[in-house]
């Protein structure tokens, strides 16, 4: 019978400290980590199972985990906003990005985005990420390599209306604020009937962006938010939390058709179910 899976030296851990708070780092030899619940030695955490419970030099209670996916993203280091992990698992599911696929995004902003692509591609695949900011791919850049997936991605300081270099790609996601500007780009970059996304703050750019596809051939379009709701963990006294992560963008997704095939019509698209 196997034992139980033991940290080594370079992994990536997730350090909790009784309050919840996370500290997010690779583990090396020799090194400690400071804290103001006392030092944390990286050599005391390497070689133990995972999900062990440490102290401190001053011994405080800490708990080694393996981070998600989700955590990575939440305590990226960041200097803009992000999209957050309400929004990315369900871009993720409806862009069909899984391994192998090849995916441009656009507004590359502190690479939460650009590090869930990453992470979904696998080894096979590839991410693309356009930003006219030079500062903001670096950031990105090492939040990447913070998480050894710097490989799977390509950082292109461009402006998207000057168009992609890439084609026939598998999926396009727009985080930019002039998104309707750039649809006949993003028809010659993506292959035609696969998944197109965008993410926009006010509803006034939806509606531009809505007129923008339908005049560009997009056909099957939808818009959503997700609401997200947490509860109070204790099992005497469970019911919501008093506050819950609410609006923090509307998605848009579309799909482009093959040239001269048509979109339905708007009264078709209005009358349309939500799948």
């Amino acid at each position: 019978m196997h034992g139980a899976p033991l940290t080594r030296d370079g992994d990536l851990v997730l350090l909790l400290d009784a309050k919840n708070k996370p500290f997010t780092f690779r583990l090396q030899a020799g090194q400690e980590l400071q804290t103001h619940r006392g030092v944390v030695r990286h050599n005391d955490l390497t070689g133990i199972p995972w999900g062990s419970r440490v102290a401190s030099h001053l011994g405080q209670t800490f708990y080694l985990l393996s981070p998600s996916l989700h955590d990575l993203l939440l305590y990226l280091p960041r200097q803009s906003q992000i999209v957050f992990p309400k929004e990315v698992g369900y871009l993720l599911l409806r862009l069909s990005v899984g391994p192998g696929a090849r995916v441009i995004e656009a507004g590359t902003g502190s690479g939460a985005m650009t590090l869930a692509l990453a992470w979904a591609v696998g080894p096979e695949g590839h991410v693309y990420s356009y930003d006219r900011r030079s500062d903001m791919q670096a950031l990105a850049g090492r939040n990447l390599a913070r998480v050894g997936l710097e490989s799977r991605v390509t950082f292109q300081q461009a402006s998207i209306e000057d168009g992609f270099g890439e084609t026939d790609v598998d999926a396009l996601f727009l985080d930019v604020p002039d998104p309707h500007l750039a649809l006949p780009q993003v028809r010659r970059a993506l292959r035609p009937g696969s998944p197109f996304g965008a993410i926009l703050p006010t509803v006034n750019q939806i509606s531009v962006l809505l007129a923008a596809m339908e005049a560009n051939e997009f056909a099957f379009p939808e818009v959503c938010e997700i609401l997200l709701r947490f509860y109070k963990t204790v099992p005497q006294r469970l019911r919501p939390l008093d506050r819950m992560v609410a609006h923090t963008g509307y998605l848009v997704f579309a799909r482009p058709l093959a040239a001269g095939a048509g979109p339905p019509s708007a009264e078709d698209w209005a009358e349309a179910e939500p799948v």
